[in-house]
This record gives C-alpha cells, sequence and structure tokens, in this order.
C-alpha cells in the first residue's frame, strides 16, 4: 500500500509517498480501508515535533480518517467488514489503509459523504466538547469565535447556532466572515495581522467590544491565539467564559492574570483528544447527538479544497498557510 510519511522532522516539504506492508488487524483493532482524510492543524505541528505527541518514525500524519473497514481483530464486534466509518486517529491516516484501535471507529450511514465524514470528528468533536462540557453556551449568550473561518472555528459557528447562541465571527478577512455568516454567523469583524503595539492591541479590543456590544462576550472561543488572545479576553463579559482551544496563529500568548481578576472571568483549558481517552462512554453520547445534528441538517462539515495522496503535503501546506477555508480534506482512490 501508498502511504504518506515522515521520515525525518521538517515542513510538508519533507514528506514523502512509499510503499509499506498492509497492516493487518490484531486483537481489538481493525483495519480500515481509508477513503478520506481530514487535514488539521495538529498535521503541521506533528511533522515538525512540535504538537504533543510525538510518534516514532517513519509515520504518516492524517489525525482523522473515513472509509470501509477491511478486517477486524479477535474481539472486536460493534464494527464489521463492509462497514463503512469514520475514526479519530491522531497520526497515521495518510495511507491506503490504517490498523487502529476499533473503539476509535463510528460508524456513518450511506447518506453521508466520506469526504464529509472525515472532516467530521476532530472539528465537531473540538467544537462541540469545548462549547457544552466546558463553557456551558446557553441560548441568548453572545458568543466571539477568533478564527472562525477555519475548521474548527467553523464548527463553533455552527455548533453555537445550532445551541441558540448569538454567534460574532472574528476573521483575517471579509471573505472568511462572509463564509461564517452564510453558514450561521449573526455578524463579523475583521482584524488586522500581527504583532500590535499597545494601540494597535487597544484599537483590536475595541473592534471586539464593539461588534460584541457594551456587556461583551459570555463565551469567547479562541483557536489561534497569539496577539489576539489579550484583546480578544479585554472584550470578555464579567464573568465569561475564554476557550483555550489552540495557537494556529503561532504563538503561545502570555495573558496578564489581572484581566481574569477584573473580568471576574473563567480561563478554561479545551483539551478534545484527552478528554476522549478520559471520558470514553461521554465522548460516545457526544459523537451520537452530533451525529443526529448532521441527519437533521443542522452541521455540516464544509469542505473547501480536496487533494489527492500523491499530493497531500500541497494540503498540509495550504492548512499551514492560514489561508485555508472550512476543511481541507485528502481523498484516496
Amino acid at each position: 500500500m501508498k502511504a504518506l510519511l515522515s521520515k525525518a522532522v521538517g515542513g510538508p516539504e519533507t514528506l514523502v509517498l512509499d510503499e509499506m506492508p498492509s497492516p493487518e488487524a490484531r486483537p481489538g483493532w481493525a483495519v480500515v480501508s481509508v477513503k478520506a482524510v481530514g487535514v488539521n492543524f495538529p498535521d503541521t505541528l506533528i511533522i515538525e515535533d512540535k504538537y504533543q505527541f510525538k510518534p516514532a518514525r517513519p509515520f504518516s500524519p492524517g489525525g482523522e480518517i473515513s472509509g470501509v473497514v477491511k478486517s477486524v481483530g479477535e474481539g472486536v464486534t460493534h464494527v464489521k467488514p463492509g462497514d463503512r466509518v469514520l475514526g479519530n486517529t491522531g497520526w497515521g491516516g495518510m495511507a491506503e489503509e490504517l490498523a487502529l484501535e476499533a473503539h476509535r471507529l463510528v460508524k456513518i450511514p450511506d447518506s453521508m459523504p466520506f469526504d464529509d465524514a472525515a472532516a467530521f470528528i476532530m472539528t465537531y468533536g473540538t467544537s462541540w466538547h469545548a462549547l457544552k462540557d466546558r463553557a456551558n453556551l446557553k441560548p441568548g449568550q453572545t458568543m466571539l469565535v477568533l478564527g472562525a473561518a477555519g475548521g474548527v472555528g467553523l464548527a463553533a459557528v455552527e455548533l453555537g447556532k445550532a445551541m441558540g447562541a448569538r454567534v460574532i465571527a472574528a476573521c483575517s478577512s471579509q471573505e472568511k466572515v462572509d463564509l461564517c455568516i452564510s453558514r450561521g454567523a449573526d455578524a463579523g469583524v475583521v482584524y488586522g495581522r500581527g504583532p500590535f503595539d499597545r494601540d494597535g492591541q487597544k484599537a483590536l479590543a475595541g473592534l471586539f467590544k464593539e461588534a460584541c456590544g457594551p456587556d461583551g462576550a459570555d463565551v469567547i472561543y479562541d483557536a489561534i491565539g497569539d496577539a489576539y488572545a489579550e484583546p480578544a479576553l479585554r472584550s470578555i463579559a464579567w464573568e465569561g467564559k475564554y476557550l483555550v482551544v489552540g495557537f494556529a496563529a503561532g504563538e503561545i500568548p502570555k495573558i496578564p492574570l489581572n484581566l481574569a481578576l477584573l473580568k471576574g472571568c473563567e480561563i478554561v483549558g479545551v483539551f478534545w483528544g484527552a478528554w476522549v481517552t478520559k471520558n470514553p462512554e461521554r465522548h460516545q453520547v457526544s459523537v451520537a447527538e452530533l451525529m443526529q445534528m448532521y441527519a437533521d441538517g443542522k452541521i455540516k462539515p464544509y469542505v473547501s479544497e480536496r487533494f489527492t495522496l500523491a499530493n497531500a503535503s500541497a494540503a498540509i501546506t495550504h492548512l499551514a498557510s492560514r489561508k485555508a477555508m472550512g476543511k481541507v480534506v485528502v481523498m484516496i482512490e
């Protein structure tokens, strides 16, 4: 089988397409014939050894897949050969076949295309956990989403609206804001590129405050970090919740903790992958809820671009450029 491999630390240009032995299903595992792979921000980090997990090389990037079960190992009962599935893999997805723990697989209906399925679990799973479990988002609350046109950001926009919130989409261009509004956001704000001096930070905080209204944002969903974090926090409502989701803009910000004191707010970490491991039964409930929302037409991945496996390194490059909107997917024939 063919696989896109990271054999040395580096950017997407270091990835190579190579032949690998087909995997076998050991007890508790399944082998999936991969049809599509969602590309996510961790894929840009893991190949440079900048992610929380550092798999042994060679390995394939690709943390979420969809496909058809090829074989199952001893003890596997909830999926069988021929089932259409999606899976949260962590890495290894950019290959024609993948072996993984069977409990990571979720059966999908025939009506769900493979590209939708491959663009589903990481973004909606992360954002559902953030808004439901960590923020306890309520109808009528105002939510500001930073990086709203990205994968997790756009999922947060859709889920926030489904939960009855007023959603403000903050993006780096009007084109991205327009996409978010077309997916349900109530309003949007365009921010400039950092870094910002002190006056620039104050101006950005003013933009966020104006967009959110005089009471500020009850919930701030921050998937980008860097120079945008402190200005956003200054726009939070009294006793609001600031969700730390990721740092796609580059740097991990240093927050003046006096702001948390003055705002009476909570700064809340969102680590969906660890939560899934620690709470497998609650995760299954969340997956069922998300699949029902998909079936009801309340959420649907926005796949902006599709790449082939042979060109998958370009998909990671494109995502790292911060120009991508919604989800980028690698299709495998």
